[in-house]
């Protein structure tokens, strides 16, 4: 057990690791109970680094036996790993570990889930599994040799000797140890082949359980349509002769990118019409494109360290996203983004969590795997593509794969291959990784006889992260249009380099309505006294999709303040224009459905704060629920004509076309059911012939209390299906009333089939709570008080997932006095538990600041 309080680490305490690895034999010998691992190192000095002590990382590993050249080694154990006395020169370390597979409940190494062998390495987790220098910078070729009973073991790379009771895998691409993976079970292939544009036959295999076969084809192709993408648009073949996704039940992760060894949670690889949502299917495609891209920019090319985090997936979330862009709608993408980076990113940027894209230190890195580091890395990405453009942004890639092909790189070796390509000078903007916070800025406007002034004036709170913040770069993307709703100016994108400052548009034959921030060109906060008039006008006239939405939301966003601070009245304008835009069939169905949404209840609480005001999240779910049934009783005339445009004759497909028509459907049907009482949903429900209808129209009747019967025939139905049931669980919390919410997820835990070490079934459960705005955030605390309960029982079992789950407290100082003192109470009741890991104790102390 690591120590609870550890010392933090720097980065700008760096040193390379004194040696260098020439080639890793490990060999392993399975047993439930007792692995054996033994090791064989070849190392040699590293002339780049100081001198130092041979340490080698090593967590609950019993030793065996270690040699050096033979020699029995000299060695030093300590609860984090060895120390021992190298010789002078190159020299071959021999060591043989035990460890325990079946108790691993942490899931971290090499752990059993039900009754499958595997392995989950980063970030620190191959420590776990034997003595090794595990850290990012230190890379090698892998041999790997697998003795078992079991009928499939896999490792990375290519596969080598095969025979009774072993499995031999030899990978050619030096790696770090975090990329290693192992699977071991009774699992079964769906198999295919890909041809890669020079020539090269590449097998490829989707590893499961016996029985989930039929839940393989989409996930292939969606492989199959990565590797072409990646190709045509970056220009990357993939380099080994197989490609193995193994599907896992209990990960803590949606997947990992183990070179040539995709690890998957289950829910994340495996897809049916009648079990997995057009979402399910949509999120698979862009999982899998997400760990497949990492093969070149997170595996070929790595990081050197876990500070450059943002350096790999930051850059794979960026390319994820124009993968999905090019399979579905680009519009439609990149408003969902938005949604999730200000739902989870912007929260953490203005709460006691904030961190740097790049942080400077970290007690348990674990804890960094955030959406500052993923999402908001993505978009500090797509700002750089932005700012220097397609043709730039295309060449810095190219020199990037070619300069760094095989290395372990940081932050500044990824902004020189712009310098070099652009001959720009990236230092302002490389803030955008060493600053944390969201920028506000606040725009004001000057009209003068055809000259149109635009001041910009960009302000980052202070934070303990970044106590004093600079002026960053922010591409602004914006269009001009006339009162008649005519574009005068296209899009064009200034460059905000200042604190204050102005820009000049010339020769205007009337004031011009601005369109600002388009396409969301930067992750920032976008303050400008506007009127309903006008956001209605941009809702109804703006050429760009994204503001047009924005607009809508805009909308929607001041409707339901002013509804739950000043208890007024739904907005006309607001009403209005959404059925105008509802009325235009010319526009994706997908887009109409995300003009329906409105905007979560965790920002609406976040923005009240913003300007001074406590939220009530009894008052904010009262308004968005009076708004969403004045919508109803607004388009009723409409809405059956919706239902209608949306149904689909065609047998299923998780396509875009048709996904869209359900996304509109779905949220016509949750309108229709405030008017009918359900009857429509309870139709849908009888003959649904897919996951998607399906979950939607229970979903209407559980908001509507008509779902008794339709509850419990859905289990009785899919009860044999883990991953469905997880959706059986988190549907009845998150569509019930605040006031029934707690008491829905508590008996939902003491249900049969609630298994706390299962990530995917804790988070169904308790993730859905902490998600159910109203219902966590209870007056009298009983939400924060059940996962208190919670987090403090999962903790010795999976301490990453329990970290991860802690932050839904990181927002408890938005709201008053009397929900404060219970979260705090329930903060610091996780804080006292004993033997609390150091996962959690991290988490809690910086929530707690």
């Amino acid at each position: 057990m690591r120590d609870a309080a550890p010392q933090t680490i720097l980065l700008s305490d760096y040193t390379p690791f004194g040696w260098q690895l020439e080639k890793v034999e490990l060999t392993f010998i399975l047993a439930p109970r007792a692995t054996r691992v033994k090791s064989r190192i070849a190392f040699v000095p590293n002339p780049g680094a100081p001198a130092q002590d041979f340490f080698l990382h090593g967590e609950e590993l019993t030793l065996i036996s270690a040699t050096i050249d033979g020699t029995p080694a000299d060695t030093h154990l300590t609860s984090e790993g060895l120390t021992a006395k190298v010789p002078d020169g190159a020299f071959t370390w021999e060591a043989e570990v035990e460890i325990d597979p079946a108790n691993n409940t942490a899931l971290e190494g090499l752990y059993m889930s039900n009754g499958m062998y595997c392995t989950q390495c980063e970030a620190e987790g191959f420590r776990k599994i034997t003595y090794y220098p595990d850290r990012p910078d230190v890379m090698s070729v892998f041999s790997v040799r697998i003795e078992g009973d079991l009928p499939v073991m896999l490792s990375n790379g290519n596969p080598g000797k095969k025979g009774d009771g072993f499995a031999e895998w030899h990978d050619p691409w030096p790696k770090p140890a975090y990329l290693f993976a192992l699977v071991a079970g009774e699992l079964v292939a769906h198999s295919d082949h890909f041809t890669t544009r020079s020539g090269k036959p590449v097998d490829l295999n989707l590893w499961v359980r016996p029985g989930d076969e039929g839940k393989c084809a989409f996930g292939m192709e969606a492989l199959k349509k990565s590797m072409t993408w990646d190709e045509e648009v970056y220009g990357r073949e993939y380099d080994l002769d197989v490609f193995n996704i193994v599907a896992v039940d209990d990960f803590n992760m949606g997947a990992m990118e183990n070179k040539g060894l995709n690890i998957f949670n289950s829910s994340a690889v495996l897809a049916s019409p009648e079990t997995s949502t057009d979402m399910n299917f949509e999120r698979i495609e862009a999982i899998i494109a997400h760990e497949y891209f990492h093969n070149w920019t997170g595996n070929r090319i790595t990081c050197r360290d876990w500070f450059q985090l943002c350096l790999k997936e930051g850059l794979t979330v960026f390319r994820d996203a124009q993968f999905t862009s090019d399979m579905r709608s680009a519009p439609v993408k990149r408003i969902q983004d938005t949604i999730d980076l200000r739902a989870r990113q912007f929260p953490e940027d203005s709460g006691p969590l904030a961190h740097p894209v790049r942080p400077d230190h970290y007690q348990e890195i674990n804890n960094f795997y955030t959406a500052t580091v993923y999402e908001k890395g993505a978009e500090v990405i797509g700002m750089l593509k932005t700012l220097v453009g397609d043709d730039a942004y295309k060449a810095a890639l190219d020199l990037y794969f070619d300069r760094h092909d095989g290395q372990a790189c940081t932050i500044e070796d990824w902004l020189k291959v712009f310098e070099d390509t652009t001959g720009r000078d990236l230092t302002q903007f490389k803030r955008w990784y060493t600053q944390a916070g969201t920028p506000r800025v606040t725009v004001s406007e000057a009209w003068d006889d055809g000259t149109y002034t635009l001041t910009f004036r960009q302000e980052t709170k202070p934070s303990a992260a970044t106590p004093a913040p600079q002026p960053q770069v922010i591409p602004m993307a914006l269009g001009l249009l006339n009162p008649n709703g005519d574009e005068v100016r296209p899009t064009e994108v200034l460059e905000i380099t200042q604190a204050e400052q102005s820009f000049v548009f010339e020769d205007l034959a009337s004031k011009p309505v601005p369109s600002l921030l388009r396409g969301f060109s930067a992750p920032v906060t976008l303050d400008r006294e506007s009127t309903t008039e006008e956001r209605a006008f941009l809702l109804a006239h703006d050429t760009d999709s994204f503001t047009r939405w924005e607009a809508g939301n805009a909308l929607a966003r001041q409707t339901l303040l002013d509804m739950a601070a000043k208890g007024a009245a739904p907005e006309p304008a607001y009403l209005d224009g959404i059925q105008a835009v509802l009325r235009d069939a010319s526009l994706d169905p997908a887009y109409r459905a995300l003009m329906l949404a409105l905007p979560t209840q965790s920002d609406l609480a976040g923005t009240l704060k913003d300007k001074g005001i406590t939220p009530d999240p009894d008052a904010i779910w009262q308004a968005v629920e009076t708004l969403r049934q004045a919508l109803a009783e607004h388009l009723q005339d409409l809405l059956p004509r919706l239902a209608a445009e949306t149904h689909v004759d065609a047998p299923y497909s998780p396509d875009a076309e048709q996904a869209g028509k359900r996304a509109l459907g779905g949220a016509v049907l949750r309108l229709l059911t405030r008017l009918d009482g359900g009857k429509a949903a309870a139709a849908q429900y009888a003959k649904a012939d897919n996951m998607t209808l399906q979950l939607s129209a229970l979903g209407c009747l559980i908001s509507a209390g008509k779902d008794e019967a339709e509850v419990q025939a859905f289990y009785d139905q899919w009860k044999h299906d883990r991953l469905v049931i997880d959706k059986w669980f988190g549907l009845q919390i998150m569509q019930a009333t605040p006031e029934a919410s707690v008491p829905t997820a508590k008996a939902l835990t003491e249900h049969p089939d609630f298994n706390m070490k299962n990530p995917n079934r804790f988070r169904a459960t308790l993730g859905a709570l902490a998600g159910h705005h109203a219902g966590f955030h209870a007056a009298d605390g009983s939400g924060y008080a059940l996962l208190a309960d919670w987090l403090i029982r999962l903790d010795p079992v999976n301490p990453q997932t329990t970290a991860r789950m802690s932050t839904a407290f990181q927002t408890w100082t938005r709201y008053d006095a009397g929900r404060q003192a219970h979260a705090r109470a329930a903060l610091e009741r996780i804080a006292a538990t004993p033997g609390l890991s150091r996962d959690t104790t991290e988490m809690v102390q910086r929530i707690l600041a």
